[in-house]
Parts: C-alpha cells; sequence; structure tokens
C-alpha cells in the first residue's frame, strides 16, 4: 500500500486539521486516467435480508464500521495542472452521509440498481461509496444496495465494511475469516493456448435495439453450486472458468462471429490475497491474470473433463506467480515522470490501441462468502449479489457469490453490446454448461 503523508506547515510540522494524503495505487491511477460517463466504473452490491433493520442503528454501525476502516474514508484530492500524483485524502469522517433510506415502493429495488449502474459516488466526497436499504411493499425483508466507484474501492474491501458493519449491529464478536489458500509455489506449466500476442475472440454483438443508451445492464441468476467429487484437481472456481469459455464460444458461434472457430479466449480472472479478518486493507487489492483457451479446446462436443484438468493446471499456476496488479507495463504507465494529465492521455490512446488484445472477457468470483453477515434480528444474509463494470471492449462480465449452498450470479454487459434478450440466452447457455462440469455430469 502506498505510503501516507501528512502535510506540513512551515517549519516542518504538521499542519493542524489536514488530512493525511496518499498517492493512487497503480489500479486507482489507472481506473481515474480511463473514467467514462458513458460507463461508470461501479461495482454494485446486495446483500438479501429476511428482516428489516433499524434505521438508526444501522447508521450508527455503519458509521462505526467506517471508523475502523478508515482507509475508506477518502477523497480526490484537487491537484495543479503540472501535479505528478493523484492522491486521496484521508478525511478521518464521512463529507455526506453515504446511507440512505428510499421510500419503500413497487419497483423500488429495479430504481436502485439501475442507478447502481448508471451513477457512480463522486470521488470528490468521502466516502466514494452509497448504502441505499431497500424495501418493497407486500414483501418480507430488505436489500443492502451498495454502489461503490471502483476507482478507490473492490467487491471484497466493501465485503468487509458490510461485515463489519453486520457485526456492531448484531452486537457479537465473530472470530476472524482466514486469508485465502494460496500454493507457497506452482511448477510452470506450458504456454497458455491464447498467448499474449494473439488477438483473442470477442463477444459477439447481439440485438442491443435500434436507438441503444449507453451504460450497462444486468441479470441475476441462482443457480446451484456445481458438484465435485472428494479430491478432484479441479475447484469450483475452476468449474466456473470452464463453463464461461464454453459460453462465450457457443454465443459466438450462433451469433457468427468472425474467427469463432479459430480465436482464442482470454478471461480475465482477478486474484484475492488478502486476509478476510478486520485489519484487511481496504482500497483495491487484487491483482488481474488471464486464463486462456484455444479456440479447438472449446468446440463443440468439448472434452469438459480434460478441459477441467487443463483450467485447474493453469490457475493454479497463475494465482502462484507473483505479479503487479495490471502486469509491468501498467507499472511503467504510471510512474511519476510525467505530470498526470500527460500520462492520462497517454493511457487512454494506448487503452484503445490496446483493445484488440484485451481479453475476452472477465469472470470475477468471490466463492463462498467468508462472513455470516448476522444482522441481529434483521437476520443473516440469504443471497450476496455482486457485479464488476462491462465496459468495451470487453462488454460482457461473469460474477459469482455463494450463500447458504446456492450460487448467485449475475451477467452484466454494455447496452451498446447486447440487448435484455441476449443477456437471457447467456444465462440459459451458463447453467447448461456449468451442469456439465458438475461431477453428477462429467
Amino acid at each position: 500500500m502506498a505510503t501516507t503523508r501528512h502535510p506540513r506547515a512551515r517549519g516542518g510540522a504538521p499542519r493542524p486539521g489536514a488530512p493525511a494524503r496518499v498517492p493512487f495505487p497503480v489500479v486507482d491511477e489507472v481506473a481515474r486516467h480511463c473514467a467514462q460517463d458513458a460507463e461508470p466504473n461501479t461495482v454494485h452490491i446486495e446483500i438479501q435480508l429476511p428482516g428489516r433493520v433499524d434505521e438508526a442503528r444501522l447508521r450508527s454501525a455503519f458509521a462505526e464500521a467506517l471508523a475502523r476502516h478508515p482507509r475508506a474514508l477518502m477523497r480526490e484530492r484537487p491537484r495543479s495542472p503540472f501535479a505528478r500524483r493523484y492522491e486521496w485524502e484521508l478525511t478521518g469522517s464521512p463529507d455526506t452521509d453515504p446511507v440512505s433510506f428510499p421510500p419503500s415502493a413497487p419497483g423500488a429495488l429495479a430504481r436502485a440498481r439501475a442507478r447502481a449502474l448508471d451513477e457512480a459516488p463522486p470521488l470528490t466526497a468521502s466516502p466514494p461509496l452509497r448504502l441505499a436499504v431497500v424495501e418493497e411493499p407486500g414483501t418480507e425483508g430488505c436489500v443492502l444496495l451498495f454502489t461503490v466507484h471502483h476507482t478507490a474501492l473492490d467487491g471484497p474491501a466493501c465485503m468487509r465494511l458490510a461485515a463489519t458493519a453486520a457485526e456492531v449491529y448484531g452486537a457479537h464478536h465473530v472470530p476472524p475469516a482466514p486469508a485465502p489458500a494460496r500454493p507457497a509455489s506452482e511448477p510452470l506449466v506450458a504456454e497458455s493456448p491464447a498467448a499474449p500476442l494473439a488477438r483473442p475472440a470477442r463477444i459477439a454483438a447481439g440485438s442491443p435495439g435500434p436507438a441503444p443508451v449507453p451504460g450497462n445492464a444486468m441479470l441475476l441468476v441462482e443457480l446451484p453450486v456445481p458438484k465435485r467429487e472428494s479430491g478432484a484437481p479441479y475447484t469450483v472456481n475452476d468449474q466456473l472458468m470452464v463453463a464461461t469459455a464454453l459460453t462465450v464460444a457457443d454465443w459466438n458461434r450462433e451469433r457468427g462471429a468472425p474467427g469463432a472457430d479459430r480465436r482464442p479466449l482470454r478471461i480475465t480472472m482477478p486474484v484475492d490475497d488478502r486476509t478476510r479478518g478486520p485489519e484487511m486493507p481496504i482500497g483495491n487489492g487484487t491483482r488481474l491474470v488471464e486464463v486462456g483457451f484455444a479456440a479447438s479446446e472449446l468446440a463443440p462436443g468439448a472434452d469438459v473433463p480434460a478441459l477441467l484438468r487443463a483450467t485447474a493446471e493453469r490457475t493454479r499456476a497463475l494465482k502462484a506467480r507473483p505479479r503487479p496488479p495490471l502486469g509491468r507495463s501498467a507499472s511503467l504507465l504510471t510512474a511519476p515522470l510525467l505530470p498526470v494529465a500527460a500520462r492520462a492521455v497517454l493511457t487512454r490512446g494506448l487503452r484503445v490501441l490496446a483493445g484488440p488484445w484485451t481479453s475476452t472477457t472477465l469472470l470475477s468470483n468471490i466463492g463462498r462468502v467468508p462472513y455470516p453477515l448476522d444482522f441481529g434480528e434483521a437476520g443473516r444474509a440469504t443471497a450476496v449479489w455482486f457485479s464488476a463494470p462491462a465496459r468495451m471492449p470487453r462488454g460482457l462480465t461473469f460474477t459469482t457469490a455463494s450463500t447458504g449452498g446456492r450460487l448467485h450470479l449475475t451477467l452484466r454487459w454494455s447496452r451498446t453490446l447486447l440487448g435484455d434478450e441476449d443477456g437471457v440466452r447467456l444465462r440459459e447457455l451458463f447453467t447448461r454448461h456449468l451442469a456439465s462440469t458438475s461431477s453428477e455430469t462429467v
């Protein structure tokens, strides 16, 4: 994590009341360079509770959660045109109230979801997230809907905030969650069938409508967690990876995409090595790796058991291999050799040029939610949904979490690429291919 600096007054003494300053890490800076109003860079998270929460008590609990994780209390610091860094200011307390209770009304949840995709919280006000507690008449329970500006925070960091709020609200102590298990070392495997210099397949355009509007749309799906035999060499994440690859390959063939049977697929996979306990670092803490698939592996009638084993070898090696969060090229791009405004122009230009080589899609799997998310009399979470941005040129992301033995999948797509009916068809393909990876089928 970047070093925190304290602004100093004349004579070198800290300036009274001045916020601490943190230079943007690499991930934050690249995201800030590439910000677009048409496709806001938001992470959306929903926690469904069987009961209703008390407004004053939840506000107090979330305020305490922010106080316990002060790195979330940040805003972008104003800068001069010649500044060489973006910087966060750590404010110590919120600039605005991040918690809201919209009126209970029909369609309230759909409107809250649409806002989460269409409107990012401002970076100029601390904290860069908001929490809407949504209730609808005639229904039991409520939904805690978070919208996070992905330039500042990622999904696991926001989940840690939610877990702390639940612990405070429920007035109970929860033992620290274990850190994700990662192999200490892994033998190198053969070159990925989707070599970095090969142009990967793109998601074929669907039917977004005669006048598609910019932004994202999404579809939430609840599925059974695919079964695995005891001792299987692959994980549920590998099963999700195979299902995603087969879904995209089938979709592209159905749409008659050029090169659908020749171009490899590359799927970006976030890897998070942070502990999940109260000391979890808050911010953007994942590193991105790419899992490659040759077109021949995903042909009709693919050998699913062999594909699962090959995928497991690739993901284990990628997780074990040390790598900067966005690769070494991003570290070079963000070196403070030029003013940040000049680096922004350069980064945006390179992003456009690199578009054809961007990975095909993204699969982000949180896995089994590591927190009870117990809100006392409001109950424990019965489902957790989250979604990652689906900006072009990818235009489609798959995000998953599991709670109570059920898999919660969100398909999120760019509305300039796909329409609602396309999302339904992708859901059908994913459901079928995920079932094909189950030990009851393989």
